[in-house]
């Protein structure tokens, strides 16, 4: 469910309020911000996915065991899973562009106020608002 216009731009305050308020805090949040994998993740994904399971077919037609292990299937197997690992745990896309740039345009100001009391001042004059 999209966000109405109001509410879109509340979150746009409280985030650039954030940036304004603790710049280190938010850089470590937008790092770790979780999104889909770059095109370029997905296709090494997809190639090593490929190339271990040309290891593991390749390793059933050719008579290489190990100890009783077919070593060819065996390695097949581990660059198949870890292409899937490396495709669906790795960092997504670029840490940098998570963050949108948060210039001059906040209204905050470091030393005016906390975050939490703008916020407890603009809900005190809208519940006034209501009132009358």
């Amino acid at each position: 469910m999209p966000l109405s216009e109001h509410e879109q731009r509340m979150l746009d305050e409280i985030e650039s309020a954030l940036y304004a308020e603790d710049p280190k805090f938010a850089s470590s949040v937008t790092k770790q911000r979780v999104g889909r994998p770059t095109a370029r993740r997905r296709l090494v994904a997809v190639l090593g996915f490929l190339a271990g399971l040309a290891l593991l077919v390749g390793g059933l037609m050719v008579d290489v065991e190990v100890g009783g292990l077919r070593i060819l299937s065996f390695i097949g197997f581990l660059v198949m899973f870890g292409s899937a690992a490396f495709g669906m745990f790795g960092p997504r896309g670029a840490a940098g562009s998570a963050a949108p740039a948060r210039g001059g345009s906040s209204k905050a100001k470091p030393g005016k106020s906390s975050l939490s009391e703008r916020m407890e001042q603009r809900f005190q004059r809208r519940f006034e608002q209501d009132d009358h």
